[in-house]
């Protein structure tokens, strides 16, 4: 009985389906072109022939791009090349691991709001409610200000204002799921309630957290680098975009070149991250057969 109920499961023919849509969106392997770049050069950092990102030297304050600093030097003379390459660590690291707590957090509580029901549901969601009441980026800069400004106190004030997200799908999708056949055949034949929520729950609400967690470190990272730029980010002399546009903002007439190359990192990135999330959309919508 378990084997039939697993087929009768639509996850395995749904997954075969969605990789060759997938794989014929052009703006989706875009975007999958500009995150491995990205990714790529983040971990490849430590190895890369570039100068060190806090090296600094009064003689190359504020130089254009050069042959010698291809993207230029900042008001203290360090390289932004090395700087944004450095960078993107921190970028991409506070993206992740922001949104790995706000799933970690939300999807358990939305998994029991949507499944027990009654007063679990009735609390969990009051709690949701009153942490959506606040905008998320408002929400995360008051968090990260109450912690105190570091790198890890900001990727944990993002993932906790994004996790009312997570909270409110987990619980609708749980809530859809319940309502299909194989979950209350199972229920019939006496699973149990960890076992049916852990063999066929999880995995059939798996895609839509699959696709918000891909749009959320899109935001996440959008986040970081407004706390790095309020200065309650990533703290200097260690490099983060939005530290670097911070530091840009009183060079603008002299030196643009300081404030272009992390704007321009921080649009491919978040727009690479939008087009993956919108193909993994595309590609896992039930609807679209």
């Amino acid at each position: 009985m378990s084997t039939v109920l697993t087929e009768l499961s639509p996850l395995p023919r749904r997954e075969n389906r969605a990789w060759k849509k997938l794989r014929a969106n052009p703006a989706a392997l875009v975007g999958f072109v500009l995150v491995a770049f990205f990714i790529l050069i983040a971990i490849a950092a430590p190895i890369l022939p570039i100068d060190s990102p806090i090296a600094t030297s009064w003689t190359e304050v504020r130089k254009p791009p050069s042959a010698l600093h291809w993207f230029g030097t900042d008001d203290i003379g360090r390289d932004i090349l090395s700087r944004m390459i450095w960078g993107a660590r921190a970028s991409l690291l506070a993206g992740v691991i922001s949104v790995a707590i706000a799933v970690a957090l939300g999807v358990p509580l939305g998994v029991a709001a949507g499944y027990l029901r009654g007063w679990t549901d009735a609390a969990i969601s009051r709690m949701t409610e009153a942490l959506l009441a606040a905008p998320f980026l408002i929400l995360a800069i008051a968090l990260a200000a109450f912690l105190g400004p570091s790198l890890t106190n900001a990727m944990i004030a993002i993932g906790l204002s994004a996790m009312p997200v997570f909270i409110r799908l987990s619980r609708a999708q749980t809530m859809d799921v319940l309502t299909e056949d194989y979950v209350e055949s199972a229920h019939a034949i006496g699973i149990g309630h960890v076992a049916l929520v852990w063999r066929y729950i999880l995995p059939n609400i798996f895609p839509p957290i699959l696709v918000q967690a891909t749009l959320s470190i899109a935001n996440a990272i959008i986040a970081e680098a407004s706390l790095s730029f309020l200065g309650l980010g990533q703290q200097p002399p260690a490099p983060s975009w939005g530290s670097m546009l911070n530091v840009a903002k009183n060079f603008l007439d002299q030196s643009p070149w300081m404030a272009l190359w992390p704007g321009i990192a921080i649009f491919l990135v978040v727009l690479g991250f939008n087009l993956v999330g919108d193909g993994l959309r595309d590609a896992l919508d039930p609807r679209d057969t």
